[in-house]
């Protein structure tokens, strides 16, 4: 209702509320109205399940939570064609869930890894590029609390079976409000610097977020494959290191990733920006021959992205074994220190000691 939408509005500065103070704001389904078919996949905090709404005959998703927390509330006020579509929650203990519209056609994860994502031309990647913008837009913008998804990757972003993007997985959420420090969440491939290190964010963590996403549906590969979340993070953070971009990448498109993933938050562009930059994109008469001849010649530059990976994880190896060798180091002036302590009550042999370690 308008009424408690304008209550969340107002009392988004805290961004935390009693769950008896929002009850009412949406739907109570009850367990038994649910019958569950498959697990479809783990979104953050719980289980995803395809289901049927019985009393409305309807196919839904649910998701399985220990404990209902804030992606209820958030995803109650939301209503938009790219966000996915909100119709309730279970709240008998201890089937707490969510029920949202189920998205037949999977994740854009999933698409991207089958053998059908080989037939994406430039049409297809510039349409979602679109909508997975325009639904962050109405978030940050639109929407009657601005929410930061923080946990935007393409396994958050599923497929309508007339191949519409909807983004959801709202359990890493958080109302805005000025500056918020965020728990760490997410996963690193996707995660901004700041997100990584729980630093205070703004609504551009989700701007590199995106960046990744683009980056996945341009050259059909997992970020950062093969290396651990950890390694990406001390990557990431420590040495500035981003996703590879091939060097035949059409130049709009590189350009715009690597705005996405800015050090800095405030230069990277928000997603009103990112759609105005998609759309004179969009009217580049040139660009759909050269997009589709880089998607479709991935053997020649896919050799520069497993180039990187491998100086990556020979950085990663050096590192290793400089610890090694310090630990080492460490280890032997312990045992001199442990030797020298032994022999302080004999001079002779103490200074002998020394003058060999030396």
């Amino acid at each position: 209702s308008v009424g408690v939408v304008h209550v969340i509005a107002s009392q988004g500065v805290q961004g935390h509320y009693e769950m008896s103070s929002l009850g009412a704001s949406f739907v109570h389904i009850r367990f038994d109205d649910i019958h569950f078919y498959e697990n479809c996949g783990g979104g953050s905090f719980g289980s995803v399940y395809r289901a049927r709404w019985i009393s409305q005959d309807k196919e839904v998703a649910v998701k399985k939570l220990l404990k209902i927390e804030n992606e209820a509330e958030i995803l109650s006020v939301l209503s938009h064609r790219n966000i996915i579509q909100f119709y309730g929650a279970v709240l008998e203990a201890p089937n707490y869930g969510i029920v949202t519209e189920y998205a037949s056609g999977g994740s854009l994860y999933d698409y991207l890894s089958s053998d059908e994502s080989e037939e994406m031309d430039m049409g297809q990647i510039m349409t979602w590029a679109m909508e997975i913008a325009k639904g962050m837009h109405y978030l940050h913008a639109e929407a009657p609390v601005k929410v930061i998804h923080r946990d935007l990757k393409s396994r958050n972003v599923v497929m309508t079976a007339d191949k519409v993007l909807k983004i959801c997985d709202f359990g890493a959420s958080r109302f805005h409000s000025h500056t918020t420090h965020m728990s760490l969440v997410g996963t690193f491939p996707w995660m901004a610097p700041e997100v990584i290190q729980s630093l205070p964010v703004s609504e551009t963590c989700d701007t590199y977020s995106y960046g990744v996403v683009l980056w996945e549906m341009l050259t059909r590969e997992v970020p950062f494959k093969g290396l651990e979340g950890l390694q990406v993070a001390w990557l990431v953070v420590e040495k500035n290191e981003r996703l590879t971009i091939p060097s035949t990448c059409p130049a709009s498109f590189a350009d715009l990733m690597r705005k996405c993933w800015m050090i800095d938050p405030k230069e990277r562009p928000t997603f009103k920006l990112i759609l105005t930059t998609l759309e004179s994109m969009s009217k580049d008469s040139q660009l759909p021959d050269q997009c589709n001849s880089f998607l479709h010649n991935k053997a020649e530059w896919r050799c520069e992205i497993e180039a990187t990976l491998e100086r990556l994880k020979k950085l990663e190896r050096d590192l290793s074994t400089k610890e090694q060798e310090l630990k080492e180091r460490e280890r032997r002036l312990k045992m001199w220190e442990r030797k020298l302590i032994e022999q302080s009550s004999d001079p002779v042999s103490c200074s002998g000691y020394i003058s060999q370690h030396t």
